[in-house]
């Protein structure tokens, strides 16, 4: 009965009156009847508060959690936790990452494959109200230089300007946020997601223009992930998405490129390697309201990723379109992130881009771009 006392009473944090408690009891031997009839009301107080705590952690938290695996959870998150957590605080981290399909943090973790360890981030992220995860890398290059040159002539069009002209050097910067819509579906194997991505291209340096934003193209999307974790020659499938995505540069006239795919993504991983590929079919639109019916003859249909990660640099590779139009009209594009010295909160950056299609405007014009700048997030 003592032992049980203790551990009731050290659970709902009465430490002094505990040891006031224990000492009592050891001098009277548990003599006092007055004594035991309190003890009892105060366990029937503590046992009614616990009662309607459980019953707001039950309307709180998913139903279904295991108790032999909430408590390892537990178990295992007391290891590092702070000497401040308290135990309810404990219970709840562990329901919501039980709920998401995740294991509280270990002292020893097993280093994870790369998009694994993405994928697990997003999962922790998912429950978190007012949270935005990234999406495709976040950046800035506040120099990049096209040895192509940009090309003119539809804003020369537009606005009956021919003697109108852009640098060969702006900035370009991209956002990308995703949110979650639905999780946890088909018994915790699948998401259903959105995402907007943004990628500006400033003429900060065109002070005879006015600076002017050459293009921005906007591409919200949606979709459903998977996550089947196939094994085939050393590399595991680990997502395969399935979405619906727009991209338009919001631009009327002469200006106005627009396009919808649906598309699928399947992504392998192997150790610090991921590989992907995207196919999509576009949406055809009635021909009257098709401002680049030819689009997908620079931009095919499909792009093959490639990303590596080598100690805090990330390598990355797309190519687009290059097999499907015998090399003339496809696309190529490098990216190096790297750690800065005593700045952990963004990264270097260096870009580079080759063949069709770097912006929607550029769809049908060659660029050979590269620029430097700063990375917020990286695709690993």
């Amino acid at each position: 009965m003592r032992i049980i006392l203790e551990i009731f009473l050290f659970s709902f944090g009465y430490k002094d009156r505990r040891l006031a408690l224990i000492k009592t009891w050891n001098k009277h031997n548990i003599k006092s009847k007055k004594l035991q009839t309190a003890m009892q009301q105060k366990t029937l107080l503590n046992l009614t508060t616990l009662l309607v705590s459980l019953g707001f952690l039950t309307v709180l938290s998913p139903p279904a959690l295991h108790a032999d695996e909430l408590a390892a959870c537990m178990a295992r998150a007391m290891r590092t936790a702070a000497d401040t957590t308290t135990i309810g605080e404990l219970r709840l981290q562990c329901e919501k990452e039980l709920h998401a399909g995740i294991s509280a943090p270990d002292t020893n973790p097993e280093k994870k494959p790369l998009v694994s360890e993405r994928i697990h981030e997003d999962k922790e992220h998912v429950l978190q109200p007012f949270t935005l995860m990234a999406h495709k890398p976040n950046y800035i290059l506040f120099a990049a230089y096209n040895a192509s040159s940009y090309n003119a002539k539809p804003f020369q069009e537009q606005f009956d300007d021919p003697g109108l002209e852009l640098d060969d050097t702006e900035a370009q910067f991209q956002l990308s946020i995703k949110f979650p819509l639905l999780v946890n579906l088909f018994n915790n194997t699948a998401d259903i997601y959105a995402a907007y991505t943004n990628r500006s291209f400033w003429q900060v340096y065109n002070s005879e223009e006015s600076a002017p934003f050459r293009e921005t193209n906007h591409e919200p999307e949606a979709w459903i992930q998977f996550h089947p974790h196939w094994q085939l020659f050393g590399f595991t499938n680990v997502w395969n998405s399935f979405g619906i995505v727009h991209q338009s540069n919001g631009r009327g006239g002469e200006l106005s490129r627009s396009w919808n795919r649906v598309y699928a993504w399947l992504t392998v991983e192997r150790g610090d390697l991921a590989m992907g590929i995207k196919p999509w079919i576009r949406i055809q639109e009635d021909a009257e309201d098709d401002d680049n019916p030819d689009i997908t003859d620079y931009l095919g249909h499909g792009e093959f990723y490639a990303s590596y990660k080598w100690r805090q640099h990330v390598f990355s590779l797309m190519s687009r379109n290059n097999l499907e139009s015998g090399f003339e009209r496809g696309a190529v594009e490098l990216s190096w992130s790297f750690p800065l010295p005593h700045w952990p909160y963004l990264k270097g950056y260096i870009h580079y881009f080759n063949g069709y299609g770097e912006s929607l405007i550029d769809y049908n014009h060659h660029s050979n771009t590269i620029g430097i700048g700063l990375s917020l997030t990286d695709w690993l």
